[in-house]
């Protein structure tokens, strides 16, 4: 375990009360708990501190042109890491990166205990869960080695809430989801002097979303730029893997592959290895499958049977299967169907990860078993590590998940799909030093990797802006971190990532 220092102390902690008319309210306050920690690491002994707690987030606010004042809005949870001299002094000249998971509704506990912190949680191999009691280990790999970070669970994630007599709900919804985020961001490198560091974002899965969102409005609100752009399990365009809408043959081009490597997984292409079948599935995604596809009612019954074939085999579902769904199966039922002669399911986060079918005649699973093989030693490390070694006192719930994304609004996108790609597109027009890192997980049904190759193939941006982008494929799901040997990989591609990026052009 990391050594920690006996001392821990509280920065701006406390509550002072305000009255207007009959009501008592309470002024909300900045809490952060720091203490000092020390780990081995990769390249060797680090001395750091922890913060954590929550931070008031505020909002100008003008009346018939008149300003009001800054109006508390929020109290959104961080967990800050700050690698210190022997004096105990920052270096202000280290790379700084602010992190976050995605859902929308997911706390950023995943990639903070997953990956990228300097402790995270024992959850064991893919198929082969921990069982409880749980526990942490030191992270050797942590992206510490190369910069501060800045873990930032948004609004009803973690402990962050609205303040008393606020609606969190007002939150829940793409535009004030980044403009909450950004303003954190903004306000942590404005107190702790870090506009002059190398700054960079990561994000996972909605978290991309959120990414290049809050990256273009750092840019367009404050003109800050930034160095790079983590982009873990990334959705920037909707429209390529969402079954919603009416015309989802893009999703159903997108998924294919994806379906191919987890019937690879789970021995439906004996004797084949992975980087054939793959090679297969997308050739026939991007040419017969495609062509099928758009051909709808005109395809004869010969064509619909010679496609159905295919997919069948690539797929490992039945052709009867394939034929009574169109030749569109859709991605959460594929994870009941695939395995259901064993009675079994496969995971939508990881689709390496197998469940049992709660019924035999179930057209769809009743929960993800990926996610229920993570989240109890997650969760429970979460709530150990903030306050039996971060020494926090808060003692509310820390929601893993909430219910936000049930009620999350795109309002800005009604009647089309999401897309932020002219987010990205626009802050590395405007940033000829910003770098992007992409990764994939093959067996990801959350975010499917040819969809994401897709939107990055479609970026209209010259071919020096395509060379400040990378790409990384992990033989996992949704999360690269599941499974120790690949945790490290992308760990230290990360880190190197953030190396590169913080010295390119100096």
């Amino acid at each position: 375990m990391a050594a920690m220092s006996d001392e821990a102390t509280t920065d701006s902690a406390g509550t002072e009360d305000r009255t207007g008319g009959s009501q008592t309210r309470t002024e909300p306050r900045d809490q952060l708990v720091e203490t000092t920690h020390s780990i081995e690491t990769a390249d060797g002994e680090l001395t750091y501190t922890a913060r954590t707690g929550r931070i008031v987030i505020r909002e100008e606010e003008v009346k018939d042109d008149v300003f009001q004042g800054w109006t508390p809005r929020g109290e959104l949870a961080v967990t800050a890491y700050t690698v210190t001299d022997e004096d105990g002094e920052p270096d202000r000249s280290r790379p700084i990166t602010f992190v976050f998971n995605g859902g929308p509704g997911s706390s950023s506990v995943w990639l903070h205990l997953g990956v990228l912190g300097p402790r995270i949680a024992v959850a064991g191999e893919p198929n082969d869960p921990t069982p409880p009691p749980y526990a942490l280990a030191d992270n050797p790999e942590t992206l510490l080695r190369a910069s501060d970070l800045v873990f930032i669970d948004p609004m009803s994630t973690g402990w962050s809430r609205a303040v008393e007599g606020g609606k969190a709900k007002e939150f829940h919804g793409w535009k004030k989801d980044v403009e909450q985020v950004t303003e954190l961001i903004r306000l942590w490198c404005t107190r702790e002097d870090r506009w002059m560091s190398p700054k960079f974002l990561a994000g996972e899965s909605y978290g991309t979303t959120r990414a290049v969102s809050v990256a273009e409005r750092l840019f367009s609100s404050f003109g800050m730029q930034l160095n790079g752009l983590v982009l873990i399990s990334s959705v920037l365009d909707f429209g390529t893997q969402d079954f919603r809408f009416l015309r989802f043959d893009e999703a159903c081009l997108s998924y294919v592959p994806t379906y191919a490597a987890i019937a690879h997984y789970h021995g439906r292409h004996e004797g084949r290895d992975l980087a054939e079948v793959l090679g297969e599935a997308e050739e026939f995604a991007a040419g017969a499958y495609r062509w099928a596809l758009a051909r709808g009612n005109r395809l004869t019954d010969d064509e619909r049977a010679d496609v159905a074939a295919q997919l069948a085999r690539l797929t490992g579902l039945s052709q009867d299967y394939v034929e009574r769904c169109d030749l569109r199966p859709e991605h959460w039922r594929f994870c009941t169907e695939l395995l259901r002669d064993r009675g079994e399911t496969v995971g939508r986060i990881d689709g390496r990860i197998k469940g049992v079918l709660h019924s035999g005649i179930a057209e769809g699973m009743d929960a993800d078993p990926s996610i229920d093989a993570i989240m109890g030693p997650y969760a429970a490390a979460i709530h150990h590590y903030l306050r039996a070694e971060l020494r926090s006192e808060l003692d509310l719930p820390y929601a893993v998940f909430s219910d936000a994304i049930e009620h999350w609004s795109y309002k800005e996108f009604e009647a089309r799909p999401i897309n932020v790609v002219d987010k990205l597109e626009r802050v590395m027009r405007a940033n000829p030093h910003l770098r992007v890192r992409f990764e994939y997980g093959y067996y990801d049904l959350a975010t499917p990797y040819a969809a994401a190759e897709d939107t990055v193939a479609h970026l209209r941006l010259p071919d020096a802006a395509l060379d400040r982008i990378e790409h990384a494929w992990f033989e996992t799901g949704h999360m690269p971190y599941v499974g120790e040997s690949s945790r490290v990989e992308e760990a230290e591609g990360i880190t190197d990532f953030v190396r590169r990026a913080a010295t390119a052009g100096s």
